[in-house]
């Protein structure tokens, strides 16, 4: 267990957000993720070019507007996160909800763009690139909707009058891997989108 979680009201010192165990977790979760980016980046030099053409069939805007909706929404719990420190309870509740839509947002714009890709002849048989694309921008919208219910928990805390150390380290923890789907988003975006 970490050193003891700031409660609001109260001075902070130098330490780690959340629970040890939540990052254990979250290491254990990049390190999946990267095993993943490291097969995807194999099976690409074996088929440079077909790679590299089957990523011009993405829809770049639609992936450079959920790269500004997740960095928007982590920007968001970060001020939710010093609020309910702060102990103003309703900037942090607005804070949070509207990084759940921004969340929401994102589902919504992935729902889009597989329909889309689906519709023209790229769903995930239609070749090795599209196949890595699904399985591995599914996996991350799994983590969005996980991510979602994670922040809704948070936002039963913002009315908590106090909150015990307990839950303040379960709060950080949700905030924890809020960023790490943003950051997981960003390396994804770069390695399919942009990297030809």
């Amino acid at each position: 267990m970490t050193a003891a979680s700031t409660v609001p009201g109260e001075p902070s010192a130098r330490r780690i957000p959340a629970e040890s165990g939540t990052w254990v977790f979250l290491f254990g979760d990049m390190l999946v993720f990267g095993v993943f980016f490291v097969t995807f980046m194999v099976q690409r030099a074996k088929s440079p070019e077909l790679f590299d053409v089957a990523r011009t069939s993405l829809h770049i805007g639609v992936g450079a507007a959920n790269t500004l909706v997740l960095l928007t929404s982590s920007l968001c719990v970060v001020v939710a996160l010093g609020a309910i420190r702060a102990g103003a309870k309703s900037i942090a509740a607005k804070a949070v909800s509207v990084a759940i839509a921004l969340g929401l947002v994102f589902v919504g714009l992935k729902v889009f763009e597989y329909v889309s890709l689906a519709t023209s002849g790229h769903g995930p048989g239609a070749n090795d690139f599209f196949l890595y694309y699904f399985i591995l921008t599914g996996l991350h919208l799994f983590h969005v909707c996980i991510g979602i219910g994670v922040l809704a928990l948070v936002l039963t805390q913002t009315r908590h009058d106090e909150l015990s150390a307990t839950r303040m380290a379960a709060i950080e923890g949700g905030a924890c891997f809020w960023h790490l789907v943003d950051l997981l988003w960003i390396f994804l975006f770069a390695l399919l989108y942009l990297v030809s």
